[in-house]
């Protein structure tokens, strides 16, 4: 079935380009796109009900983004994943938010604290399984979770930093998406690692916070790596 995006409206004109772009990102963050697919045009004209022009811009966009790549041969693929990649990914996450974050805990006010303790509020509340026996993707729990990770550091005072943050936490959030029923077996505390690290952030411990987050980060990475199949089967799509 075609999935056709909503048009996005800039002073009263419709943007199909800017509405492709977002549900072609949507696809390939939640991996319903793999890695190192192809992107041909005429399939995703179909696949999206949209012409072949609003498309390739779409598809430009994205590698901006580094999440798709133009390979000679192959035309548009769908960025690739490796082991290294996400090492690089993790490393410079933890430099970025480790600064973000302490910064926001140097200004850190009132309504700082207010939103960290809602969003972290909402994120509990929100099983990131449907199913307790096995692992039924919840659609409500990621939202939740990257606004719970955004709030924390969004006192920094920098929109660019944010930026960057929030483009590394997608790479990562693709990684999570493909490995998402692995780290759902290892039984993981996740809920109890938000609550210490906003605890340690409202209570001003900066060297804490980092200590934690900079772990938390990087747990799910190790998680991630750790899954035998992963890495290969993509590999081999890639190579195909």
């Amino acid at each position: 079935m075609a999935r056709k995006p909503s048009l996005i409206t800039v002073n009263g004109v419709a943007t199909r380009a800017t509405s492709l772009y977002d549900q072609l990102r949507i696809d390939i963050l939640s991996a319903q796109l793999e890695p190192g697919s192809k992107l041909t045009i005429d399939t995703l004209t179909e696949r999206y009900s949209t012409s072949a022009t609003p498309v390739r811009e779409a598809l430009n966009r994205l590698i901006s983004d580094n999440l798709v790549e133009k390979r000679e041969l192959r035309g548009f693929v769908v960025a690739g994943i490796s082991a290294q990649d996400l090492e690089e990914i993790t490393k410079t996450r933890c430099w970025l938010e480790e600064r973000a974050l302490r910064e926001s805990i140097a200004a850190r006010s009132t309504v700082w604290e207010e939103e960290l303790v809602l969003a972290h509020h909402r994120l509990s509340r929100t099983p990131r399984s449907l199913a307790d026996d096995h692992f039924e993707d919840n659609p409500d729990w990621e939202p939740l979770h990257r606004a719970f990770h955004r709030t924390l550091i969004s006192g920094c005072g920098s929109r660019w930093l944010v930026s960057f943050c929030e483009l590394l936490a997608d790479q990562h959030h693709r990684y999570r998406t493909l490995s998402a029923p692995r780290a759902f077996s290892t039984k993981r505390d996740v809920k109890s690692e938000h609550t210490q690290l906003m605890e340690e952030a409202i209570a001003g411990n900066a060297d804490r916070a980092v200590e934690l987050l900079c772990a938390h980060i990087r747990r799910t990475a190790d998680i991630i790596k750790g899954d035998p199949a992963l890495f290969s089967k993509h590999e081999q799509a890639e190579g195909e």
